[in-house]
């Protein structure tokens, strides 16, 4: 990877991490660490576009179905690839079909790109983690064969024991906070080879344990505000992203659009961003 290299174009294809959920702003929208990152490119680099793809809920086929011939239509500088967790935190899991998807995105994202960024995600510390590690694991082993057959660049964040901290995680325990997508977003900045801000892996401060009392009660909210409705979803063959589209997909027209910095000419701070048609 080519040290303080210069992107002028970034596209991000997933599920709800990439999209941004938990790092909610107050307008009622999510910002995430695709949006972090793609600010902090674009303030070094006039004229950045940008276009987030990613959609909560999404599975590795649909990503595939949805997204990744979107992605590749606009043949952007970067690429971030992040996909295939929802399937293996489902009861039933086809492994042997998540690696085939993947490999397809694969295939069809690095050449329409300069660079593909791939990721070993991060997972909260508990019981949930336990239990899917294996499944995991060889989705994560696949992402670094995958990275070696096609040139893509990895961040590999998957143990890294900051973002497994369970206060790095939002109260519905699947979705970082705005802290951990800051870090997300430094670990992507620095595998693209642009000099570090941060160090995303120190570890957060020492706190006071939480009451044994404190933790049931934390619990129950969960599983009531947050599991119930998953399982739900899970019964019904429902997801929190049906009827939903990208950010920067306009579903009417079915096709992508740029979102680029109001104040493009000079590099900067972003204050906001407008819409690129065309």
């Amino acid at each position: 990877m080519e040290m303080n290299a210069s992107y002028t174009s970034l596209v991000a294809v997933g599920d709800s991490f990439t999209e941004g959920m938990s790092d909610l702003l107050p307008d009622g929208s999510y910002r995430g660490w695709a949006d972090v990152l793609a600010s902090r490119l674009a303030a070094r680099t006039p004229g950045f576009r940008y276009a987030n793809l990613a959609v909560r809920g999404k599975l590795i086929g649909q990503i595939v179905d949805e997204q990744v011939a979107v992605a590749a239509s606009l043949r952007p500088d970067v690429i971030t690839l992040v996909g295939g967790l929802n399937d293996t935190l489902r009861p039933k899991c086809d492994m042997g079909m998540v690696r085939g998807r993947l490999e397809e995105a694969v295939e069809r994202l690095a050449p329409s790109c300069k660079t593909l960024v791939l990721m070993r995600s991060p997972g909260r510390n508990g019981p949930v983690m336990e239990r899917f590690r294996p499944r995991m694991e060889e989705l994560f082993s696949l992402v670094g064969d995958l990275a070696d057959r096609h040139g893509a660049v990895v961040a590999d964040l998957y143990g890294a024991p900051s973002l497994g901290d369970p206060r790095m995680w939002d109260v519905d325990r699947l979705h970082l906070t705005a802290e951990g997508h800051r870090r997300v977003a430094e670990a992507v900045w620095q595998a693209l080879g642009l000099p570090a801000k941060s160090d995303w892996r120190t570890p957060m401060p020492a706190s006071v344990p939480v009451r044994w009392a404190q933790r049931r009660i934390d619990d129950v909210r969960f599983a009531r505000q947050h599991l119930m409705p998953w399982i739900g979803r899970r019964l019904t063959g429902r997801s929190s992203g049906d009827g939903r589209a990208g950010a920067q997909f306009d579903a009417g027209l079915g096709k992508a659009f740029w979102i680029t910095p109001e104040d493009g000419a000079v590099p900067g701070p972003v204050a906001g961003w407008r819409r690129v048609d065309g």
